[in-house]
Formats: structure tokens, sequence, C-alpha cells
């Protein structure tokens, strides 16, 4: 087991390199950030003595090296705009955004598990097929037109939810947080919502569609032949076995709710990490942007290398196939 979770740490630190990579070519293509640091008035030979200062004339293996050994020492880089470091304006903007994906992963986790696991004990029946045809739907509308169908419906002509913003939040240890506050969790069902609504039809799909797997196997024929109770049949011994394909896809996925952040913060002005991306790309705010893709990045790759972990704990099956 030591050398599977050393061969996951290393395969992270590879795909992390990789990530910095691609993010730091991406620097060098988006804009020019001495634009956005300087006025009108300011002349071509300052612009250019400018570049030099902040190092941006040199060859990009020089940028890239320099940028790796502080990036080891936790500074990711100096935001052009807010005159400050990246990762701290990131940190700043952060838990905006977790709060929304903590609160979507639970909606999601919430209502799939029950509806996926009815369909799947019941599929014939009308509820199984509404949620079948429902989670179609779900999956082939965008985000951002749910999210404008939401405010539209419930800001503009029932005017019972607010459209944009986080409202009222309180600071707790440095964390600034709406979820303590009833003007915060107001604000934050309409986001929650429409995150989760591209998530939620793909769990209550996979979660119908492995236990239906799961409710045809030898052990779970053998276990109605032993006449054991329903309810133990269904949630003891097929149920838990459903969840492995589940966490592995639950990992990733929330990695990408991270990214679909931008279209629903973009909607609700949610002031959050993927709003301050399109405001880092509207700026050409390079090293802002580099900043953010890394540390995305870092969330997924850690994400999934402990959801692997925990798989080879829960499956050994899949440390023995790692080794051959």
């Amino acid at each position: 087991m030591f050398a599977f979770i050393v061969r996951r740490i290393l395969q992270a630190i590879v795909v992390m390199l990789i990530i910095s990579v691609i993010g730091f070519a991406i620097k060098q293509n988006v804009g020019d950030p001495i634009r956005q640091l300087t006025g009108i008035s300011v002349s071509k030979a300052e612009r250019d003595a400018l570049r030099t200062q902040l190092g941006l004339n040199d060859p990009f293996m020089i940028q890239y090296v320099r940028f790796l050994k502080n990036a080891v020492k936790g500074n990711i880089g100096q935001s052009y705009f807010y005159k400050k470091p990246a990762m701290e304006v990131i940190l700043t903007k952060a838990p905006a955004t977790l709060e929304l994906v903590f609160c979507s992963a639970i909606l999601i986790i919430l209502l799939s598990v029950p509806i996926g696991v009815y369909a799947a004990i019941y599929p014939k029946r009308l509820f199984s097929r509404f949620a079948l045809s429902g989670s179609i739907v779900g999956v082939s509308f965008p985000v951002f037109l749910t999210a404008i169908l939401l405010v539209y419906i419930f800001s503009i002509k029932l005017g019972v939810l607010p459209s944009y913003g986080r409202g009222e939040t309180v600071t707790i240890g440095g964390w600034e947080t709406g979820l303590l506050t009833l003007d915060g969790l107001k604000h934050l069902i309409l986001p929650t919502i429409s995150l989760s609504s591209i998530m939620l039809p793909l769990f209550i799909r996979l979660i119908r569609s492995e236990m239906m797997e799961v409710l045809q196997t030898d052990y779970i024929k053998f276990a109605w032949a032993k006449g054991l109770p329903r309810w133990r049949i269904w949630f003891i011994h097929a149920f838990k076995n459903t969840l492995l394909p589940v966490i592995t896809v639950g990992g990733v996925q929330l990695g990408t709710m991270i990214a679909f952040t931008i279209l629903t913060e973009t909607v609700f002005q949610w002031q959050g990490m993927g709003f301050m991306f399109l405001e880092a790309v509207e700026r050409s705010d390079t090293s802002l942007l580099v900043a953010y893709l890394i540390f995305v990045g870092a969330i997924f790759v850690c994400v999934n290398t402990v959801i692997d972990i925990i798989y080879g704990l829960v499956n050994p099956m899949v440390r023995i196939t790692g080794r051959t």
C-alpha cells in the first residue's frame, strides 16, 4: 500500500509540473500587462524599462525557472492589478467559491442518492421514468441558461430571492462566510441550484445504472434466496457496492464544479474565484491568471489523488492492477 501511495503522489507532482508549464505558456500569449499598468501618457521607453524591471523580456525558460523557484516558496506571482501577491488575492476570493461548491455538493448528494436508488429499485414506475427523462433534459441544459431562468422566475417575476451578490457576510478566523446569516443564505439559494443543476442529473443516472447492475449480480440473488429483508438487500448489500464508482466520479466532478463556477458567478455577480478569473482576463492580469490555473489544477490533482488512495484502501484490486 505504501508503494501505491508513493506512486500516486509522484504522478500528482508530474501532473502539477505539466499544469505549471501550460499555465505559464498561456501567460506569454494573453494580452500585455504593461499596457494595464501604465497610462496612455507613458512613453515607449518607460514601458520597455518597466518590462525589463519585471523580467518580462527574459527568455521563456528563465522566466519559468524563476517562477518555479518562487512557487516552491509559496509565491506564485504578483497581481498587476491588485498590486499584491496573486495567491493572497485568490485566497481572499476562495471562500465564496468553496462555499458555493460545498452547498451544491450537499444538494446533489441529498437529491441524487434517494432519486437514483428509487429509480433503480422501481425502474418502471412513473416517478422513475419522470426522473430519468428530467435528467436527460438537465444534462442538456447549459448552466448559464439555468441561472438566467432562475433569476427571471424567482427574482424578477416572484421577487422572493435576491439575484446577485453574496449578501450579508461575517468573518470568522479570516474566513468570510455567508452561511451564518439569513441574508447570506438567501443569496446562496439560486447560485447553488444553478451550479448543482449540471451535475445532479449525471449522478442520478450514474447511481441508477450502477445499482441496477449490482441488483443483477449473483450475490444479490443469493441474498434474496436466503430471505433477507428487502431494506437490508437494497441498502446494505447493493447500495454499499454502488458507492465505489460513484465516489470515484464524484471526486472528479467536484473539481469540475469549481471550473463551472465561472459561468454561475458571472450571472449572479458572485465575488468568487470564477468572477475574479474573468476580470483578470479583461485586465490582462497574467500573473493572476496563471496563479488561478495552478490553484484550480492543484485542487483537481489533490482531490483525484485522495480519491485514488481511498479507492485503493477500499478495493485491493486497484492496488494490484496498478502494480502490474
